[in-house]
């Protein structure tokens, strides 16, 4: 899935979050409502502007994001 469609990232909305094109709505707020339980019925219901590629193509920009993010384990006593 090429998120790149369907994230944008713009500083004149939502201070740069990344957010569903032509919405409002960032994709933190959609993930943590899957992360909460909510089917995607549910986020679709309550937010008909967006669609089931939406949801995909924010999952698809968390995961590229963690899997760039470089881990060093810090040492421990």
């Amino acid at each position: 899935m090429d998120w790149q469609e369907r994230v944008v990232l713009n500083p004149e909305v939502l201070a740069g979050k990344p957010v569903i094109k032509g919405t409002r709505l960032a994709v933190t707020f959609v993930i943590d409502l899957l992360a909460q339980g909510w089917a995607e019925r549910d986020v679709l219901d309550n937010y008909p502007g967006i669609s089931p590629e939406d949801i995909r193509a924010c999952l698809a920009y968390a995961s590229e994001v963690l899997n760039a993010q470089k881990v060093y384990p810090v040492g421990t006593e």
